[in-house]
């Protein structure tokens, strides 16, 4: 199976032989690490708007909260008027 240009058994297995060329290999090792680092990067940017996103939520429910208070007051306001 490939992902990203490589193949699962050479991520997860036996490494794939070198191609016999140090210069070669260098280069696509540092892509690699490039392309890591910028999936590590991709993945810091997600968590990040995760935690930006769970804040929202937190804060709207306990806004929620509130309302759901003030709407009951009245309510049993209004009906200890009639």
């Amino acid at each position: 199976m490939l992902f990203n240009g490589f193949e699962e058994s050479s991520a997860w297995g036996v490494p794939n032989p070198g191609t016999g060329d140090i210069v070669k290999d260098a280069i696509r090792k540092e892509q690699i690490l490039k392309d890591i680092a910028a999936a590590q990067g991709d993945l810091r940017a997600l968590v990040t708007r995760v935690q930006s996103v769970q804040g929202d939520v937190d804060k709207l429910t306990s806004e929620n909260s509130t309302l759901q208070m003030y709407i009951d007051n009245l309510t049993m306001q209004m009906a200890k008027r009639k």
